[in-house]
């Protein structure tokens, strides 16, 4: 049932846009600042709400990072979907899914942190972590075009696993390389391991 109109707006749309503001908030923070600068204080004055409109989203601050960790996910997972869709050719589609992977965590590195350092220090996304490799090893899989469905399998999580080791060096500044050469190594690593499922 609708709730009521204020200004424009339902009860609903008013505590979605709150919910909204607390994960820009904590994505803010997570993403810039670290597992040790997110508490419900913290994100509280991020985001400009006081702590009751904190828990009428969120039942404590390991559901927040839970749910900006999500968010961060679903947004890289739409730009590698974007990036090859009506691509056919397998080295253009490397590139395309490379490139805007890379091009999302460069133009916002908060996303990339969350969901790549993130999940290494902050006990809320130590599991979190693992359940969302599966999909991004599954969506990986589906641009494989050989071997069966165990080879592509075995084959994504290992790429999976590598990639993310590069943008993790990459993001804390190990690696110390152009764009460019890093979107060139990540292609070779993915046409390399779609060799490897035939």
């Amino acid at each position: 049932m609708p709730g009521r109109t204020w200004a424009g707006t339902t009860l609903e749309d008013r505590r979605a846009q709150r919910r909204a503001q607390l994960i820009g908030a904590g994505l803010e923070l997570l993403g810039a600042d670290g597992s040790a600068a997110v508490s419900v204080r913290a994100v509280c004055r991020r985001a400009k709400l006081t702590e009751r409109y904190f828990y009428e989203s969120f039942s404590d601050r390991e559901e927040l990072v839970a749910a900006v960790y999500e968010h961060a996910g679903e947004r890289a997972r739409q730009v590698l979907v974007d990036a090859v869709l009506d691509v056919a050719e397998p080295r253009r589609r490397a590139e395309h899914a490379v490139t805007a992977f890379v091009e999302l965590v460069l133009e916002d590195r908060r996303l990339g942190r969350v969901l790549l350092l993130a999940p290494l220090t902050d006990p809320a996304l130590t599991h979190r972590g693992r359940h969302l490799l599966p999909a991004f090893a599954a969506l990986v899989g589906e641009q494989l075009s050989r071997g069966d469905e165990t080879s592509r399998q075995l084959v994504s999580i290992g790429l999976v696993g590598a990639l993310s080791n590069v943008f993790i060096a990459y993001l804390d500044g190990t690696l110390r390389v152009s764009r460019e050469r890093l979107v060139e190594h990540c292609v070779r690593l993915v046409l390399g391991a779609d060799a490897l499922g035939s």
